[in-house]
């Protein structure tokens, strides 16, 4: 895989999706930045996985839904490295419950999570990424941001959200050779995911074409490529990894 740029940040990166996508990008070269809210001890292990491997790594706390955390973090990558190369939102929330009986609180904290953080990650990476015309931003949505998903009316409102803003951000980001794109993600076999029930597990992959949960790295290598070279053209997009659970 081909990069331009020296370096990336990936929000919610100590583990899972996050922690896989890290581990890639670095494999390919780039200096990742290590975003972790609270749990800085996986973080600080996956730096030193990264480093084992040859890699290198830094990792930065923040909560990013804390717009003047999340402003300031970036100012410190910049400080450090003299730019800012690439984004990966990946940082989300769930708060489930049936629609009648959550409250617009339920509702507005997981759209803070999830989508305003990525405005927030957007907005600022497309600030510093147009002072060398160069930059890629992946913004990491979900299956039920195209499918809905009962229980996860917060949920799917913030990843579809999360969709329609990255092509508004391509399309500002496009005379400065900036680009966005999303991914939507389907079942992928995580903590949460192994977490359940062998028969729940079935019953899910018994919708999938593919008959299985994807594995993280899979949702790793889509971003990598995404961000890398060899998509140079591509902008505004929405990648499925789903196994043909929704098409």
């Amino acid at each position: 895989m081909k990069f331009s740029g020296k370096n990336v940040l990936i929000t919610g990166a100590s583990r899972g999706i996050g922690a896989s996508i890290a581990k890639v990008l670095a494999s390919y070269g780039l200096k990742v930045w290590i975003n972790y809210r609270s749990s800085h001890e996986e973080a600080d292990r996956l730096k030193e996985e990264i480093e084992a491997a040859g890699g290198e790594a830094a990792v930065i706390g923040f909560d990013a839904s804390d717009e003047a955390a999340f402003v300031d973090a970036i100012k410190t990558i910049v400080q450090s490295d003299g730019e800012l190369s690439y984004l990966v939102n990946n940082a989300g929330v769930t708060k489930d419950k049936l629609a009648i009986r959550m409250s617009v609180e339920d509702f507005e904290s997981v759209l803070r999570a999830n989508l305003t953080s990525a405005f927030v990650g957007c907005r600022e990476a497309l600030k510093v990424m147009s002072k060398k015309r160069f930059g890629s931003v992946v913004n990491i949505s979900s299956i039920v941001a195209e499918s809905g998903n009962a229980g996860q009316v917060n949920y799917s409102a913030s990843k579809g959200g999360m969709i329609s803003m990255t092509k508004s951000f391509a399309l500002e980001g496009a005379t400065r050779n900036i680009r966005f794109n999303a991914i939507t993600p389907g079942f992928i076999a995580t903590d949460m995911t192994n977490a359940l029930k062998d028969e729940i597990k079935q019953s899910y992959i018994d919708k999938i074409p593919l008959r299985r949960f994807g594995d993280p790295t899979e949702v790793a290598q889509t971003v990598a490529f995404l961000l890398s070279d060899h998509a140079s053209y591509i902008t505004g997009e929405t990648l499925k990894v789903n196994g043909g659970m929704y098409m």
